[in-house]
């Protein structure tokens, strides 16, 4: 019998109808299932009595593994929750773009699938991110999309100096830059100019946003780069570094983030025998 956690947005999936669709059906497959929420909702949420609740730790206590139900910001929480724990997941779209998602909400009817032997899944390389000031490491994580520093005030830029192996890179005055893995290169990356990367790839993608300079333009590297991108002259401006899109971190003049490919890395499920570039063409065109 395997052993799957649920993992629902409640604000994705209203009355939590997916994921008691989903949890009947796994179930009736033989699966043992319990519920997990990615988050602490809001005091006025009212949860229904007929739903049981585990803690996180509870959650994945001998989980074989995850599904998470909402948009891609959802599975992108949930998958660096997984990914600390080496525990595979898969993504069902119950939010708007959902390009991380392997199943849309209408596509339940195929998850006793994951309760298969040798499910195949797909690697995602994450990075480690670390913010430095005066040399001591102030703020660090993981992602699995990327990291960006941007400005904080309007019609304001902010200079950034980027070196790769202690070699500078780029030096630029501008909105900021997105330093993204593989699977982040189709997030803020492609939208601020990037390329697309296969998610699967071993990359870091360094990619400025509205760079004051002619000749700046993204950089694709290998994953075993040491990325450090710090931030010059702030005046009354203010910088910030975000990690997965994650609570802001200010920034000071002369500040670091050291940018490294993680140890930790994400394995999804794939029970779909669809293209990457089927899907990518597919999301994009909405």
């Amino acid at each position: 019998m395997k052993r799957v956690t649920l993992m629902p947005n409640p604000y994705r999936d209203r009355g939590f109808q997916i994921t008691r669709a989903a949890e009947k059906i796994l179930r009736e497959s033989g699966a043992e299932t319990k519920i997990c929420l990615p988050f602490h909702v809001d005091r006025d949420y009212t949860m229904p009595e007929d739903l049981r609740f585990v803690t996180m730790d509870e959650a994945f206590r001998g989980c074989d593994c995850m599904v998470c139900f909402g948009g891609d910001g959802t599975i992108l929480h949930a998958a660096r929750l997984v990914g600390a724990r080496d525990i595979p997941m898969l993504g069902v779209n119950t939010g708007t773009m959902g390009f991380m998602a392997e199943l849309e909400s209408n596509e339940l009817s195929l998850l006793p699938k994951i309760l298969e032997d040798d499910v195949p899944t797909e690697e995602r390389m994450m990075i480690h991110v670390a913010m430095k000031r005066n040399g001591r490491v102030i703020y660090e994580d993981n992602a699995l999309n990327d990291a960006v520093i941007t400005k904080g005030a309007v019609a304001r830029v902010i200079q950034l100096t980027v070196s790769c192996d202690k070699v500078e890179a780029m030096h630029f005055d501008g909105d900021g830059i997105v330093i993204a893995t593989p699977t982040g290169s189709t997030a803020y990356s492609v939208s601020a100019g990037g390329p697309i990367v296969e998610p699967t790839a071993k990359n870091i993608i360094v990619t400025p946003i509205c760079a004051h300079a002619m000749g700046i333009r993204s950089l694709v590297l290998m994953h075993d780069r040491t990325v450090v991108t710090r931030v010059g002259r702030i005046g009354k401006r203010s910088a910030f570094l975000s990690v997965d899109g994650g609570k802001a971190i200010k920034l000071s003049a002369d500040d670091e983030v050291v940018t490294t490919a993680s140890r930790r890395a994400v394995r999804l499920l794939k029970i779909k025998d669809a293209s990457y570039y089927s899907t990518l063409n597919q999301k994009f065109q909405r």
